[in-house]
């Protein structure tokens, strides 16, 4: 095992807290158990929690075809990292950073400290009531349709508000479920909709709004301004995420992501959280394994922009 390096971690009982245990937080906490490092990983759920919910993988490397695999070898590992504390079932409520510590305040009134946080809390799904292209009434949130299996569609017409991306994962992974997805979508989803194009289980509505009505009918307006009615056995959602970030001292921008060059130096921001643009679980992997590692080498005075 590495020799731990020579930080200022002692009078905070850990060299660094990971708030979130997806794919970035698991892979801070593995790398920096690597180079010797103490960690609390921090998760309100299960480790890797969304990733159960993934039937279909096709962009990870290491042979894993499914969530759930890819989910049960991360968490083994995890398990196995005696320099990671799990702290699980708690969610911060309060993540501040000082000159030269990082506290998070958990659920249960407990102060964690150290010298630096890897922040990888991710995102969740986009409610209706957050677009400007859909007026509901409905006060309970839709699920995402990655959370629908096979029992859900089967033999069921889904109507699916937004087109992004999950939609043809949705499909891949259930080729031989009968069902129908209502799929309704503004012009920005246009370029995301080619990949489900041709599935005969699916019908485009390419709409300017959507009126949402309890618990699965639709008045929509198309783009000529024909109105249309929609009618469903239940409403799933694709319109996509919104950053997560735990409250207290993080910088998001407008758009609600914490981009890691506006952050405090001590609170180092990874996976999903970043920003919309990189949201695989490859690169979440990465950026986790690298938040480790920036900050060990701060821990050892080694500035960000050596190469050495």
């Amino acid at each position: 095992m590495p020799t731990p390096p020579r930080t200022s971690a002692a009078p905070f009982g850990t060299d660094l807290l990971v708030v979130g245990g997806g794919p970035a937080g698991c892979a801070a906490a593995r790398t920096a158990a690597s180079v010797g490092m103490r960690s609390v990983l921090i998760e309100p759920d299960a480790l890797c929690r969304n990733l159960y919910r993934i039937p279909a993988l096709n962009n990870v490397m290491g042979g894993h075809t499914d969530g759930t695999t890819l989910a049960t070898a991360i968490t083994r590992e995890l398990i196995d990292t005696p320099l990671c504390r799990l702290e699980l079932g708690r969610r911060v409520t309060e993540l501040r950073a000082h000159d030269d510590h990082v506290a998070a305040t958990l659920d249960s009134g407990r102060r964690l400290t150290a010298p630096h946080a890897v922040v990888a809390t991710g995102v969740g799904p986009v409610q209706p009531r957050a677009v400007s292209w859909i007026t509901t009434s409905c006060d309970s949130p839709f699920p995402p349709l990655w959370r629908a299996g096979p029992e859900d569609a089967e033999g069921r017409t889904l109507l699916v508000l937004g087109g992004d991306r999950p939609i043809g994962t949705f499909l891949r992974a259930h080729p031989d479920t009968r069902t129908r997805l209502l799929v309704a979508y503004p012009a920005s989803d246009d370029y995301k909709v080619e990949e489900i194009r041709d599935d005969p289980r699916v019908a485009l509505h390419p709409v300017t709004h959507l009126t949402l009505h309890a618990p699965a009918t639709a008045e929509t307006r198309d783009r000529r301004g024909t109105p249309h009615h929609l009618t469903a056995d239940a409403t799933y959602l694709s319109i996509g995420n919104a950053p997560a970030p735990p409250p207290g001292d993080l910088r998001p921008v407008s758009s609600g992501y914490c981009p890691p060059t506006a952050q405090h130096p001590r609170l180092i921001v990874a996976g999903d959280l970043r920003s919309a643009r990189y949201q695989r679980i490859q690169t979440a992997l990465g950026s986790g394994a690298e938040a480790a590692l920036r900050a060990y080498y701060a821990a050892r005075g080694v500035p960000a922009d050596s190469t050495e």
